[in-house]
């Protein structure tokens, strides 16, 4: 007799569940360390912590968490309105900027379509376009990056969306305003692009571009950004999408009622006053950049130019080699994040620390690299 299981769709049973980050607390239960000595450096998240002004504001909301969030997340949307020089219908509010991407993938996609991504890109890409039963079309990298020519070449008649992260997670690469700009005037008009911007705040103001301003130009384009990164707000889930009027209309019919939660709302809202936090924030990254590739450079480490707040570093030897060296610093109190699910399998990711944590990553990666020779 078929169990359920079986009667599940065959495109949901071979979906691989995301594995984020090991968390610090399983860490120490596994090798019996004080959590107090482990650093994880595996998910990309702000060493500073959040944004104090949003954590005042989040703490006054505790007493009001007994109601339901604004669910249209009104006060939100205003102030992103006026930022990004938007209307307010042009925004979608998500649980996490993961939540926008699936929004997308749950209207445009189905069995017998397709979406488009990079290898090496976001591994949330291929699991939403699995979980539809539609077709992952993953395009080789370049250097690690977006082959946009290329990409733009593997777009079929049954294509709907293409995927598009910018810089991108794990690689750090950054795709050029110009190249974006001539993929985006070229690209089929009935396939919608996701442009994925969640480490948009890390770049320098020069290398920004204006992406959003090209709302006005192709309604085809969405683009992702969330609070997770630069402001600190990882553990709340608030992320957003920036589209067309009828693109977002149809993604806020089907995303699930109050999907940002009360705290999520008034963090998210307080973090967008708190400048000065995300210029600290920013400042500590680029310093942290420099420290880990000078750092790497010395260790004779070959390593992936990044424009987020992460660098992805080659460990010499296979791929069980690699893997040696993930556990060794997890012994020695670090966690890092193993690329296997990406297709590198001789690279782990480090996520940029406080200056004494990137110090003790340098150091226990000397150490287990001095082991393994």
């Amino acid at each position: 007799m078929m169990n359920l299981y079986d009667c599940a769709p065959e495109y949901i049973r071979a979906i691989h569940p995301y594995q984020p980050g090991k968390p610090i607390s399983e860490l120490a239960r596994e090798i019996g360390l004080d959590e107090r000595s482990i650093v994880k450096l595996a998910s990309n998240e702000n060493p500073l912590g959040m944004s104090p002004l949003a954590l005042d504001a989040m703490i006054h909301t505790l007493h009001d968490v007994a109601r339901y969030p604004d669910g249209n997340g009104f006060e939100l949307k205003q102030t992103l309105s006026k930022l990004y020089a938007v209307n307010t219908d042009q925004i979608i509010l998500g649980n996490g900027s993961n939540d926008v991407l699936d929004l997308a993938a749950r209207i445009f996609l189905k069995p017998g379509l397709s979406a488009v991504y990079s290898q090496h890109a976001f591994a949330v890409y291929p699991l939403v376009t699995q979980a539809i039963g539609a077709k992952g079309l993953a395009v080789p990298a370049r250097d690690f990056g977006h082959d946009l020519p290329a990409m733009l070449d593997a777009i079929t008649p049954e294509t709907r969306i293409v995927f598009i992260a910018s810089p991108n997670n794990p690689t750090g690469t950054l795709s050029g305003t110009d190249e974006l700009s001539h993929f985006m005037a070229h690209v089929p008009k009935d396939v919608l692009v996701v442009l994925d911007e969640a480490y948009y705040e890390y770049l320098p103001v020069t290398q920004r571009g204006d992406s959003i301003s090209w709302l006005k130009q192709f309604p085809n384009l969405v683009i992702t950004r969330t609070f997770s990164k630069i402001y600190g707000l990882a553990g709340v889930r608030v992320g957003f999408g920036l589209a067309h009027p009828d693109v977002a209309n149809l993604m806020n019919r089907i995303r699930q009622p109050f999907n940002v939660s009360s705290l999520g709302l008034t963090g998210a809202l307080a973090a967008l006053q708190d400048n000065e936090f995300v210029q600290r924030s920013y400042a500590l990254n680029r310093a942290g950049m420099l420290q880990l590739t000078d750092g790497f450079r010395k260790l004779g480490v070959e390593y992936i130019p990044s424009h987020g707040n992460f660098v992805s570093f080659r460990v010499e030897g296979d791929a069980s080699h690699t893997r040696h060296i993930y556990q060794n610093l997890l012994l020695q109190g670090v966690i890092v994040r193993p690329l296997d699910i990406y297709d590198m399998p001789h690279h782990l990711r480090v996520t940029i620390g406080l200056e004494s944590e990137n110090q003790k990553f340098l150091k226990s990666l000397e150490n287990a690299l001095g082991e393994s020779a």
